[in-house]
């Protein structure tokens, strides 16, 4: 899920992780069918996803474009499935010897491509803070891909 801030940060502990001014706030989860060509993928689509506004007010520029960051935060809960029951079952996301590598990938492939990147800490308690600018919040899935 990425979501367009006007400022985003992850606490751990009362330590900042991770900051950036205005970008994308991007929550990641990794799923058992995911690899280095999901990651790929994602990273660039966040980096090409056209959701900041141009000259004309149209959300013509990509986050590259606009010279923006990017606030990586590692979500398995992205995949609790709340169908049964009252408790979310997580068994389709990804075991952490897994997805920690693959969020790393992203935000690896991210900073190649000349974006700024700050990350949350893997596993942590995090507390994250934003500023939504807008409200542009985009659904990116890899599986839905093509």
């Amino acid at each position: 899920m990425v979501s367009r801030v006007a400022w985003a940060r992850v606490v751990v502990g009362g330590e900042v992780t991770g900051e950036i001014g205005p970008g994308l706030l991007v929550l990641v989860g990794v799923g058992h069918d995911d690899g280095p060509a999901e990651a790929g993928w994602l990273a660039g689509k966040v980096a090409a996803l056209r959701v900041f506004d141009d000259g004309a007010g149209q959300m013509n520029r990509s986050l590259a474009e606009a010279g923006g960051g990017a606030l990586l935060v590692s979500q398995f809960t992205l995949y609790g499935d709340a169908r049964k029951g009252r408790r979310p079952s997580y068994v389709a996301a990804a075991r952490p010897e897994q997805a920690a590598p693959l969020v790393d990938a992203v935000a690896a492939a991210l900073a190649a491509s000349g974006v700024p990147v700050a990350q949350g800490r893997f596993g942590a308690h995090m507390q994250v803070e934003s500023a939504g600018d807008g409200p542009v919040t985009i659904l990116l899935d890899s599986a839905r891909r093509f």
